[in-house]
């Protein structure tokens, strides 16, 4: 599984509207609305390299309100969520 972080400046008014348009699109598993230097963060998940580059390069970028955007690329995933999610199944 390939992970990516993209940190995005939206217009004005847009962060709404920007943030469903991005949780729609495949490989896109959460977006944020933050506070600070940026207005939203979307996690991408994929299979494939390839893939983040065209989300990123295509898709998040084909979206007019968006003005700027910074890409992470993530080495390694360290999450006691995902961890405690696994071994939670069917406790709730």
């Amino acid at each position: 599984m390939v992970n990516a972080i993209v940190l995005i400046n939206v217009k004005r008014g847009h962060v709404n509207d920007v943030a469903q348009r991005l949780v729609q699109l495949d490989g896109v598993t959460e977006v944020f609305s933050v506070a600070g230097r940026y207005d939203l963060v979307a996690i991408l998940r994929t299979r494939t390299n390839e893939r983040i580059a065209d989300l990123v390069t295509r898709d998040i970028m084909a979206i007019d309100a968006i003005e700027r955007t910074e890409t992470l690329l993530a080495f390694q995933v360290f999450s006691e969520y995902d961890l405690a999610a696994m071994f939670s199944i069917g406790l709730d």
